[in-house]
């Protein structure tokens, strides 16, 4: 009878404890820089999957869009974290003041590319200084580009603004367009029939970490466990979104934003795989969301010389490294 009782004990213990840690799982809220897309994969998966909850937290994704600011919400404390861009935007942090930390980094390469029409002498990256025009957009011009130039010797006179129509690359044969290698190769091959040549900037020496994830340091000193389980979740996430069933993620994703495509997903997700996006480099060691302070240094000095950032920031302000490299995820990776 008392054995009988005490098992009864510990099986309520258990149910007691079960439910205290569902009652306590912590609602955060991570707002995305864009639509909901395949590149933010991960982030479905982890909520899809209960990457998330398992480590104790309820995560709402928040989609983001052509007339949304997420950074200001985040300074105000309205969402938990923020997807960063690449690390231009956090050493502006820096410059401008703003405790804000960059504490992982989901993509170990932009997936910003160059694109141009084969066979027509563009075939290679050093014959791409040739083209007749550049077609950039101006935030390229403003960071990317004036590496391109300082680095490259590209000509700034044939740049003309890109307006995020394919149209004007196509028709001319001997541009070259800005995109991103996930979706406007895609458009391309849909609208004008050809692959395009795509470099991808990483491949060449413009090594920014890119969809990072942005938390202010308050977050940081009050709510640590919250944020390792956040950047734990996530990475589990992207293992699982790429080598895993993400048709849970998938189907979120098209709630969230029912104007894409499985097609277009399906080739996001092949281009991300292929140029190793997310899951390449130190990512094979220390696990998706590697930073290391080398990699940091070495694209700030390439910004500082291509003028597209002040010297003398104190870049260790604008992330962390104590919630990276740990491995986590790698047993998921098939």
């Amino acid at each position: 009878m008392n054995g009988n009782l005490g098992k009864l004990s510990v099986a309520l213990a258990a149910l007691a404890a079960s439910a205290f840690g569902a009652a306590a799982a912590e609602k955060v809220t991570y707002m995305t820089n864009w639509l909901a897309q395949a590149e933010h994969g991960g982030y479905y998966q982890a909520v899809a999957d209960g990457s998330y909850a398992a480590c104790g937290i309820e995560v709402t994704i928040q989609p983001g869009g052509p007339q949304v600011s997420g950074r200001p919400l985040l300074l105000a404390g309205k969402i938990d974290f923020y997807m960063g861009g690449n690390f231009l935007q956090a050493f502006d942090a820096v410059q401008q003041g703003i405790p804000l930390r960059v504490v992982a980094a989901s993509f170990q390469k932009e997936p910003q590319v160059l694109m141009s029409h084969p066979g027509e002498g563009l075939d290679k990256w050093e014959d791409l200084k040739n083209a007749e025009q550049y077609i950039i957009g101006d935030e390229g011009f403003q960071s990317y580009f004036q590496w391109i130039v300082t680095d490259f010797g590209w000509d700034p006179a044939k740049r003309v603004p890109y307006t995020f129509n394919p149209a004007p690359f196509i028709a001319n044969k001997k541009s070259v367009q800005q995109g991103y290698v996930t979706s406007e190769p895609f458009a391309v091959e849909k609208e004008g029939g050809f692959v395009p040549n795509q470099f991808l900037l990483a491949d060449y020496g413009f090594a920014t970490y890119a969809t990072t994830i942005e938390v202010m340091q308050d977050t940081i000193d009050k709510r640590p466990q919250v944020v390792q389980c956040f950047v734990d979740g996530s990475a589990k996430g992207w293992y699982n979104y790429l080598y895993g069933d993400n048709k849970a993620a998938n189907e979120m994703i098209k709630k969230d934003n029912p104007d894409i495509t499985d097609e277009q997903i399906a080739f996001s997700i092949a281009q991300m795989k292929k140029f190793g996006i997310v899951d390449s480099g130190d990512t094979e060691k220390l696990g998706i969301g590697a930073m290391t302070d080398e990699h940091i240094q070495k694209f700030y000095d390439t910004m500082v010389k291509a003028k597209v950032v002040p010297a003398g920031l104190d870049i260790k302000k604008s992330y962390t490294l104590d919630f990276v490299n740990k491995g986590v995820g790698l047993d998921l990776k098939k």
